[in-house]
């Protein structure tokens, strides 16, 4: 935000307000006089002026005007925001420096970000993390945002400053992200604080943790998708590779929430147990070779309608094996990597279909209709997302070390933590 940007509303936590007129007082040279006005915690001190310039990072000269009524707010020009002062101007954040590898992920202090007329700045209090961010520190992802970057495309956290063309949310309210930019083009929520466009945000679902909240969006969305973007589906069978991670337990949530009979693929015992607890009634291992014959059998004589497939790898070309005419596969990950010798004529005679999916591609009003209606799902059998554990802000490589592990459910990262 540069000079010339007017009309600023200061939101001061209590116990900052002298430090903060003392600071203005030492950086700028000015003595202003402001009149201010008291409203409920956190404390919103109006007043007008230009930001002009920076000093340590990130400091605050102000030109005031004067005769400003006790209680008033009159905007120069059409710009007005929020910004939270703590008395320090800079956060931790994880930067990735470059496109290769995790490895390439820095913790470090950097300074704080300001929002624009459109958007709003939130403390993170938890984010999540996906395979997506990986890939896109890997380089495999088409997106190629400025270095350094901040990853991060899931969080929960508290709004400490709105643009003035932000409705429905004020200082202090708590938020959760849905589908937008945070974490691609501009920067996540592996950071104390980060900007949010105010029409990616949601408010948190009756009942649930600030830990659910916060890996929700990105896996119903990608779930919802995968499974709706054929259409609408009768009651069909719907399997579900990598069935204990962050996608493949919502894809069960909500596939049972639509009537569909689930098969389930995972590796690990205790998490095929834990499934079978979430009512999936067909619960397979993929490294039993033997797993495409059981299936048939406990169909008894059904296929396959839709396979929501995380994995990719070898195990693409099995699925094609269990798969009913008109079948459909929706592809939503490769973490086994690319898929050996595949041979397109497997398609051919019961009409199978492979699709990507893409939930970036929705718009925020796509996204939000299609978070309203996997909310409404989910309530019908009272489902909420799966905690696998949750990591200290400086752990994150071990963080991500778990997510290659394979959780029972989403890897979190606690920011700035509950208060």
């Amino acid at each position: 935000m540069g000079a010339g940007q007017q009309g600023v509303v200061w939101a001061v936590r209590p116990g900052v307000v002298g430090g903060v007129a003392a600071r203005l007082r030492l950086r700028s040279g000015l003595r202003p006089s402001l009149r201010l006005r008291r409203p409920a915690t956190p404390l919103e001190y109006r007043c007008q002026g230009d930001i002009s310039k920076s000093v340590n990072r990130v400091t605050f000269l102000l030109r005031y005007n004067t005769g400003i009524k006790n209680g008033e707010t009159r905007d120069i020009h059409s710009y007005k925001m929020s910004l939270l002062l703590f008395g320090v101007n800079t956060m931790k954040a994880w930067l990735l420096t470059k496109i290769g590898g995790l490895e390439n992920l820095h913790l470090t202090e950097i300074s704080n970000p300001l929002p624009g007329t459109q958007d709003v700045l939130m403390e993170i209090v938890y984010s999540a993390l996906n395979p997506a961010d990986r890939y896109l520190a890997e380089g495999q992802y088409p997106a190629r945002p400025h270095l350094p970057h901040i990853l991060g495309r899931d969080g929960v956290g508290r709004i400490v400053a709105i643009g003035e063309k932000v409705q429905g949310w004020k200082v202090g309210d708590t938020a959760l992200l849905i589908r937008g930019p945070v974490g691609v083009q501009q920067a996540g929520t592996f950071a104390y604080q980060t900007v949010v466009p105010g029409e990616c945000l949601a408010k948190p679902p009756h009942k649930w943790t600030l830990q659910q909240c916060a890996g929700a969006s990105l896996v119903y969305l990608t779930a919802w998708q995968a499974l709706t973007q054929w259409g609408e589906l009768a009651p069909s069978v719907v399997l579900v590779t990598g069935a204990s991670g962050g996608v493949g337990v919502a894809s069960i949530q909500l596939a049972q929430a639509l009537g569909h009979t689930v098969v389930a693929l995972s590796r690990n015992t205790e998490k095929r147990r834990r499934l079978s607890e979430m009512g999936v009634k067909i619960t397979l291992d993929p490294a039993n070779t033997q797993w495409r014959k059981e299936l048939l059998v406990l169909l008894a004589g059904k296929r396959v309608d839709l396979a929501v497939d995380n994995i990719g790898g070898a195990q693409f070309s099995q699925l094609l094996d269990v798969m009913g005419m008109w079948g459909k596969i929706s592809v939503v990950g490769h973490l086994a990597g690319p898929v050996p010798q595949f041979n397109t004529a497997s398609l051919f005679f019961r009409r199978l279909r492979i699709g990507g999916v893409a939930p970036g591609n929705f718009t925020a009003a796509e996204a939000r209709i299609a978070w309203e209606t996997v909310l409404k799902l989910l309530s019908r059998r009272d489902d909420r997302p799966v905690i696998d554990s949750v990591f200290d802000f400086d752990q994150l490589p071990q963080a991500f070390a778990r997510l290659a592990c394979g959780p029972m459910g989403k890897v979190l990262l606690r920011v700035a933590g509950e208060q």
